[in-house]
């Protein structure tokens, strides 16, 4: 039997205001073809299947989509669990018909554990399968609020309340298994799916790759030693648990940001043979190259020119970090890609920036700024003259009602 594990898919997520819907429909469709060549039984989505709680009609439609052409492949079953960017009720709400399709969701925590013990069953030629289906446990799904708690008891009291559940959900799943192997005499597989933080992961932070730190997270322990495979979702930088073949973190399809673009993202094949489980991955490809640029003007300039003679489409992050002040950055990077594939999707002026804080940091503190003082501050530094301010901030006005009205559900009429 054959298991494909992949999660945190973001169907919906933009990149500084461009839309990623292309991307995500060429990993989906690269992902159909997988599991027809891979011989896929069952495919598990760990969570974080939309970016938000009210995904747009163009996310919704990838996403019902692939799971019609699934279930007219060789997969026989999906089992998708909530992320905590999923609407629970949204994930759920049209459970009942895709079970029609062999699609299992749980959006939210059942009544009952037995809710999340789903039973896959077998068709002759593939052995069933028993999967501990979590969705990402919420602070009230787990525990009751007291008053006077410090946030170290509210803290210690989720975590016992995670562990609590799965040991509930793994210890029911324990005897279907006992159930099954006893009629069918060999062994069942048990698979736990989560979306949640496990002690030791990393993730992305300050550029690079840090601990999880102080973000609420458990133990690996909560994972019975009689689970054969335990399917994490929630951390985008795939990765092993403790080193543990068998507890696994896919990470996310693409890159959902800058500071994943040098990732190598990958989906996750586990095979369970008569005696043991084998892993092995398949990368995905790059359906949309990112790079992110830093340094001097010389710097950035040189990197572009070598970009553009390379024939890249990136889409480009640019941070100057030189200490001359250069008032039209934007104008000179723009024509230096102009004509060219690539897009520079932000820029980052570190000099400007700092000039900023610094010229405002004696009167105000920096959480009392807000987005209108800090765009007199960039005037002021340049030195605008009273009669063009007008029009500028007029304009600036606009931008921020425009933004603050967009209808996101429609965005996926406007492509």
């Amino acid at each position: 039997m054959k298991v494909l594990h992949t999660s945190d898919w973001h169907l919906g997520r933009s990149l500084y205001g461009q839309k990623r819907y292309e991307e995500f429909k060429n990993f989906l469709d690269w992902l159909s073809a997988v599991i027809e060549a891979e011989n896929i039984d069952i495919l598990l989505i760990a969570g974080d299947v939309f970016d938000n709680s009210t995904p747009s009609n163009r996310a919704q439609e990838l996403y019902y989509n692939f799971l019609v052409g699934t279930s007219k492949t060789c997969c026989r079953s999906t089992v998708v669990i909530a992320g905590n960017h999923d609407s629970p009720s949204f994930l759920d709400a049209p459970k009942g018909l895709l079970r029609a399709l062999d699609v299992h969701v749980l959006g939210q925590k059942t009544p009952t554990a037995e809710g999340e013990v789903i039973v896959i069953h077998g068709d002759g030629a593939s052995p069933p399968a028993v999967v501990c289906a979590v969705p990402y446990l919420r602070d009230r799904d787990v525990r009751i609020v007291e008053p006077g708690e410090s946030v170290e008891e509210k803290d210690a009291k989720l975590v016992a309340g995670i562990k609590e559940h799965y040991r509930e959900v793994c210890s029911l799943a324990k005897q279907r298994q006992s159930e099954l192997s006893e009629k069918r005499g060999s062994k069942i597989p048990i698979i736990a799916m989560g979306h949640l933080f496990i002690a030791g992961g990393k993730i992305i932070g300050g550029g690079g790759i840090k601990e999880l730190g102080s973000l609420t997270q458990v133990g690996a322990d909560i994972f019975p030693a009689f689970i054969d495979y335990v399917a994490l979702g929630h951390l985008h930088i795939p990765q092993r648990v403790n080193e543990a073949e068998h507890m696994r973190y896919c990470g996310s399809p693409i890159p959902l940001g800058y500071g994943e673009a040098g990732q190598e993202k990958i989906v996750i094949i586990a095979e369970f043979g008569e005696t043991a489980l084998t892993t092995h991955t398949v990368p995905i490809p790059r359906f949309q190259a990112l790079e992110r640029i830093v340094g001097s003007f010389d710097e950035i300039s040189k990197r572009l020119h070598q970009l553009r003679e390379d024939g890249s489409n990136a889409w480009l992050e640019i941070e100057y970090t030189g200490a001359e002040i250069i008032g039209n950055l934007r104008e000179t990077f723009d024509e230096s890609v102009k004509g060219s594939d690539m897009e520079i999707r932000r820029i980052k002026n570190k000099a400007v920036f700092d000039r900023v804080l610094t010229s405002i940091e004696n009167e105000e503190m920096l959480e009392d700024l807000d987005i209108h003082r800090v765009f007199e501050s960039c005037l002021d530094l340049f030195e605008i003259p009273p009669h063009e301010r007008s029009g500028l901030v007029a304009s600036h006005g606009e931008i921020l009602q425009l933004l603050s009205e967009k209808d996101w559900r429609t965005e996926g009429r406007e492509q």
